[in-house]
């Protein structure tokens, strides 16, 4: 466990590496498919200003690193100059609210289909094996459909797929991001080299944890080496199942990725902004009533694990609630938390926690339609009489 944390709370204020942070509420990275053609327009400056507060901190939604990344209708991109140009204004808008912003860094790998691939030809991964019909894919049309098999990239190809997240890095300081958020995590490129339960290669990047690892040590050695290890984050998901992403020792998989981010760390003599790693409940069977007894302390120690062996920020996601996160600050299980879906609800999700108010409902089936308002900018606000609309620099 961290040390005495006696006093610190959910909203005492933080210091994130370089930046100061007012509160530890953080907008987590979420898919919301409003970035038509995946450019940034006006509504995505609103939704994320929206969710601004003076001293807060926000991460996008997984933004392309390359052609061939998507696996989602109107997902915004960080590899063209139009792209970079549209994000300027975004960026712009979320630091005026006095907000920093990290962009998250994102290939979904074999979590897509031919429609979305350049050429119509199958998507890149570790292996050749599909995503199983347990999962459903989400097509341009909105309709849902089956994950076609993958191609899995040779070992010479390897090092192209590296270089479009370095290439993303410098596009996203250039559009005024102050970071990068490297999304390592949830079943896509990154995650599908580190779990045993889809890597099946053969060559350097298979089998043993230190192989698996490579391709992951790879991308943040070519990002920190671009951007600086200070505006650089990675995200992890070891006991996450989501697509199918299994591993046969999530803990020790775990520990290995924060050894080898630890010993980074010390060669180029900076930290990692931040570890940020998803909470074990929120995988397929935590979602349901048949968890056998005694899996969350299970889960809670595998954290805590991870926890004490992450030499530097460390922030949690996964289906908190304002309790849990004030819990998980005050006893010392994150410095940082993460909101997603209460945050898609409640743009001024900060003030109602300080408040302990109540939370507006999210309407899950507007989560990716492609409308600019309905169900992404249009959610209340706390009304003046609820005791709203108050200065959140006083948080």
């Amino acid at each position: 466990m961290a040390e005495n944390r006696t006093g610190t709370s959910l909203f005492s204020p933080f210091k994130m590496g370089k930046f100061s942070l007012s509160h530890r509420v953080v907008l987590a990275p979420m898919t919301r498919c409003r970035a038509l053609n995946g450019i940034p327009g006006d509504a995505l400056a609103e939704y994320y200003t929206q969710r601004s507060t003076p001293g807060g901190f926000l991460i996008t939604e997984g933004t392309l690193i390359s052609p061939s990344a998507p696996g989602f209708p109107h997902v915004p991109g960080i590899y063209s100059d139009a792209q970079v140009e549209a994000w300027k204004k975004v960026v712009d808008a979320v630091h005026a609210k006095g907000s920093v912003l990290f962009c998250q860094l994102w290939h979904v790998g074999r979590a897509s289909d031919q429609v979305y691939q350049p050429g119509g030809v199958p998507p890149i991964s570790s292996t050749n094996k599909p995503i199983s019909n347990r999962w459903r894919i989400l097509m341009p049309d909105g309709t849902y459909g089956i994950y076609p098999a993958p191609r899995a990239l040779k070992t010479s190809e390897i090092l192209e797929v590296v270089e479009h997240y370095r290439q993303a890095s410098l596009n996203a300081i250039r559009a005024g991001f102050d970071g990068v958020e490297i999304h390592g995590a949830h079943g896509y490129l990154i995650d599908q080299f580190l779990k045993n339960g889809i890597n099946d290669r053969v060559d350097e990047y298979g089998g043993s944890i230190e192989n698996r690892c490579r391709f992951m040590m790879q991308v943040i050695q070519a990002v920190v080496s671009a951007v600086g290890a200070d505006r650089v984050a990675f995200r992890m998901s070891p006991a996450i199942d989501h697509l199918d992403a299994t591993d046969s020792d999530p803990l020790n998989l775990g520990l290995s990725v924060i050894e080898r981010i630890n010993k980074l760390q010390l060669q180029v003599g900076s930290k990692l902004t931040y570890l940020h790693v998803t909470q074990p409940r929120y995988t397929a069977s935590g979602q349901t009533e048949s968890r056998r007894a005694g899996i969350e302390e299970e889960e809670a120690q595998m954290i805590r694990a991870w926890r004490r062996a992450y030499q530097g920020t460390f922030m949690c996601s996964g289906g908190f609630t304002r309790e849990l996160g004030i819990q998980a600050v005050a006893e010392g299980d994150a410095d940082l938390v993460s909101y997603g879906r209460h945050f898609i609800s409640n743009p001024d999700l900060v003030w109602r926690l300080k408040l302990n108010a109540p939370l507006n409902k999210y309407i899950r089936k507007t989560f990716y339609t492609q409308d600019p308002v309905v169900g992404y900018t249009d959610y209340p606000v706390l009304s003046k009489a609820d005791g709203g609309q108050a200065p959140l620099a006083r948080l």
